[in-house]
């Protein structure tokens, strides 16, 4: 049995930041893998706004919070006040994952990525080299799903937006990638739905998908990013279709792995993660 988390002057401070995030599963996750790697270490939630993405870079940096998981809607906007961004940061614009360095400048960092491609890895068992792929949705997770897939090696990356016009930036993101529709799904490998539709809390007409989930079937796999709830209807329906499934809760555990590696420069435990994720 790991000790319980018992703060002290000398504990270093992690946390989720974003609007809402009562309900974000990062803190739990953050503090399983500090009590498995026993680090003197805890995570909080923060709630911003927008407009406040100036003053958590700033926390980061004055206050001596060692790092932030960044989510909705601070993504995009804490980018500019970063003293330092990673290539692949400033080639999305956005970042999940902000550090503060060894001389207390603040870096911003991307982890959905590579979170989305350890998280078909290990629940699907598929690399996505020479697949191709569809990201449903336009936004920055999928702008961040795209790169991913693309730069694994993905034969083709299919964008699928109700704008067209939206899709096509983040299709242009990548040399892999175009704009698609609906009926391009059934002849794909891998399908990420990357948009808001089934998360809870979404309106009536957010919930209504792009794409039919009935229309994938059994060989392809079905990524939802939405973890609130932990299988969305669509996931639910995608499944019971013959696709293997691969929800949002097993992508953020692998997107907070990154987080973690990033923070504590050692690889995280991803036992303790799923044990946490999974817990009632």
């Amino acid at each position: 049995m790991t000790p319980e988390l018992d703060p002290t002057g000398t504990t270093r401070v992690f946390g989720v930041v974003g609007d809402p995030v009562i309900h974000s599963m990062s803190p739990a996750l953050h503090n399983a893998a500090f009590r498995s790697l026993g680090v003197d270490a805890v995570s909080i939630a923060l709630r911003a706004r927008e407009l406040d993405a100036a003053v958590v870079v700033d926390a980061v940096r004055r206050l001596g919070i060692a790092g932030l998981s960044v989510t909705m809607p601070l993504k995009a906007a804490v980018v500019e006040h970063c003293d330092e961004r990673t290539a692949l940061v400033e080639l999305l614009g956005a970042a999940n994952c902000l550090v503060r360095t060894a001389d207390g400048a603040g870096r911003a960092e991307s982890t959905d990525g590579q979170g989305l491609l350890d998280a078909i890895a290990c629940a699907a068992h598929r690399d996505v080299r020479g697949l191709r792929c569809a990201v449903i949705g336009a936004g920055g997770a999928a702008s961040a799903a795209v790169v991913a897939l693309a730069s694994a090696g993905a034969a083709e990356v299919v964008v699928i937006a109700r704008r067209p016009d939206r899709a096509g930036l983040v299709a242009s993101l990548v040399d892999a990638g175009r704009v698609g529709s609906p009926s391009d799904v059934s002849e794909l490998d891998i399908v990420v739905q990357a948009t808001p539709a089934g998360m809870l809390g979404t309106s009536e007409a957010q919930a209504v998908p792009l794409v039919d989930p009935t229309s994938l079937r059994a060989g392809q796999v079905a990524v939802d990013l939405v973890y609130h709830p932990r299988v969305t209807p669509w996931l639910a329906r995608a499944a019971s279709s013959g696709a293997s499934a691969v929800g949002g809760v097993e992508v953020l555990v692998h997107q907070a792995a990154g987080a973690l590696a990033i923070w504590l420069g050692v690889p995280a435990p991803l036992e303790a993660l799923h044990a946490a994720a999974t817990a009632p």
